[in-house]
């Protein structure tokens, strides 16, 4: 990759061989292609600093060529930022390592794992580096759980979610480096980019300067938005965030019993620092609004964001999760002699007389075996399926309180290329929708020339999960016309819909509201054999991806330190069959 990047996606109003698209050697402005040594930044005119407005960049205009148009998508990818020296790097890379130089079992486990989503595959992967045999069982047909996808019809893909990987993922990003995936990351230019509502069409950008080490750089981003944010609101916010700098991981630990909104309050931090960012955090974050979210979220959030040069960098996946990112997972467990296996719904946990486990029994009448259980699924689903006499245990007790939140993901097919747009993650702050971006410019595989997939997640979804799709299409064109004035209206008599796919999640990520910490569970249970992986289980990531791969790193870690125990366990039972 070249020092500035690559063109990721261009709107191309003539004929043009789009197989050209992706040479590194080259970046795209204008309609001209120039050698990447030069800066493209300078080549948007009216954009803020380091900025690649999509909305700009057709003012400019370069001497026409003959029959062929000018530009008016310009989009680029950025190099991989330098993570690997990063602290929280160097853990996540230390605890891969251990799974790979663990001694070898003399009698490997087999570990029977519900659930191929990440915290299922990552349980799987690692307890497969380190010599044992996980056979890994998924209810549907598609695996990733909340980042899985389906390819419609007509060959499109669409989402569980929208999916984002920071820098602040060492977890996940280190995942990526052991499977040799980190060119499927489409980094993008370090900001943030917030809808104006108060200016619909506009943007106001945080820029994160490259040259700057944490925590100057985002300091220096706060300071130099005065659209969201007056003098007094940021000084007054600093002061409010003062007890977190000063007391650190333990002072935001103990604001889980607070909500964002309570917290600010407490803190004297005007309404709308909350209003003006934090309502749009706080919807990215965990789906829900700043009345409802525990602090602990946001503190979390912005710990790594401010302490980590790269911690707020952003990137996309290139294309689908299953295929882009789990399978080549399914096919690492697989090289090593794992098992993953689709279409294996979990009907009861069935426990021998010591309460123990003694099988999976599925939906299809299979029973499946194993010296080892982990229950990789969402909360909810563990939940439903705990068998009664594990439900007074006050380790399994505690679960009640955790419940997932509804969230709907939104995909949109337009007519036409959107102008008014960029090549990253936006955040509308509109009160029916969250975050969104233009997939045909910021992901490869979705890349179009000539027309726009808006990718949307509708949050707060509680009162709209039950609402037929239509009417969730109807309520996010009209929040669409205030983002698109130019471009879109509600009627359609501007940009026109040619498809779309609403995804319904009826329980995502576990809600996190105040006083849900003491109830998240280690992922070693006080049933013998028996584990948890999962984002709600005990990790300081919280609700997402990170924190999926790292619970599911936490089991196989369990597991492994476990072994000699689980070993002679097993031992003992194969005896106890040969007498029967």
């Amino acid at each position: 990759m070249s020092q500035f990047g690559h063109a990721s996606a261009v709107y191309w109003t003539g004929q043009h061989n789009a197989t050209n698209l992706w040479n590194p050697r080259y970046t795209w402005r204008c309609g001209c292609p120039i050698s990447s040594r030069h800066n493209n930044a300078l080549s948007f005119k009216g954009s803020d600093s380091l900025g690649h407005r999509v909305s700009n960049a057709y003012t400019i205009r370069t001497r026409p060529m003959k029959n062929v148009q000018p530009l008016q998508v310009v989009c680029m990818d950025y190099p991989r930022p330098e993570l690997e020296s990063t602290v929280n790097y160097l853990e996540a890379a230390y605890l891969s390592s251990s799974f790979r130089t663990s001694p070898r079992p003399d009698k490997p486990l087999k570990v029977v794992i519900a659930g191929a989503g990440l915290a299922g595959l990552s349980t799987a992967k690692y307890l497969a580096d380190a010599g044992h045999k996980p056979i890994l069982l998924e209810a549907r047909d598609v695996l990733g759980g909340k980042v899985a996808a389906w390819k419609d019809d007509d060959g499109d893909w669409y989402e569980t979610g929208l999916h984002i990987f920071f820098g602040a993922y060492p977890n996940v990003q280190n995942l990526f480096g052991e499977l040799g995936l980190n060119d499927r990351l489409q980094w993008k230019e370090h900001s943030m980019i917030f809808a104006m509502p108060n200016k619909p069409g506009e943007f106001s950008r945080f820029d994160f300067l490259d040259i700057l080490p944490a925590p100057l750089n985002g300091i220096w981003a706060i300071l130099k938005n005065n659209e969201m944010l007056t003098w007094p609101e940021k000084i007054k916010f600093a002061i409010g965030l003062l007890p977190a700098m000063v007391g650190g991981q333990a002072y935001v630990e103990a604001q889980d019993g607070l909500t964002v909104k309570d917290w600010m309050k407490k803190q004297g931090v005007p309404d709308r620092v909350t209003t003006e960012v934090f309502i749009a955090m706080s919807k990215a974050l965990n789906f829900i609004n700043p009345d409802e979210l525990s602090m602990q979220c946001i503190l979390i959030a912005l710990n790594r964001f401010l302490q980590e040069k790269h911690g707020s960098k952003m990137a996309f996946l290139d294309g689908n999760p299953p295929e882009r990112l789990c399978l080549p997972i399914v096919d690492h467990i697989r090289s090593l002699g794992g098992e993953v296996r689709l279409n294996s719904r979990i009907q009861k946990i069935e426990l021998n007389k010591d309460g123990t486990v003694k099988n999976f029994l599925l939906k299809n009448g299979n029973v499946i075996e194993g010296d080892v259980y982990v229950f990789a699924t969402p909360v909810d689903i563990l939940k439903r399926l705990l068998p009664e006499d594990w439900k007074e245990v006050p380790y399994f007790r505690k679960l009640e309180k955790l419940v997932g939140v509804p969230v709907i993901n939104v995909h949109i097919w337009f007519d036409r290329k959107l102008r008014n747009t960029y090549d990253h993650l936006l955040f509308s702050r509109s009160h029916l929708l969250s975050v969104y971006a233009d997939m045909s410019v910021t992901c490869k595989e979705y890349y179009d020339p000539h027309r726009s997939m808006l990718e949307l997640v509708f949050a707060p979804a509680e009162e709209w999960i039950s609402k037929s799709d239509q009417e969730i299409i109807d309520a996010t064109m009209k929040e669409l016309a205030k983002l698109f004035p130019d471009e879109i209206s509600a009627d359609q008599s501007k940009a026109k819909i040619l498809k779309y796919h609403v995804a319904k999640t009826p329980r995502s990520v576990y809600k996190t509201v105040p006083d849900c910490e003491p109830c998240r569970p280690l992922q070693r249970s006080p049933v013998e054999g028996f584990y948890l992986a999962g984002d709600y289980t005990k990790q300081k990531y919280l609700a997402s991806m990170e924190g999926a791969v790292l619970s599911g790193k936490f089991c196989a870690q369990a597991i492994v330190q476990d072994y000699e125990l689980l070993a002679s366990r097993s031992q003992k039972k194969l005896a106890e069959a040969s007498l029967v």
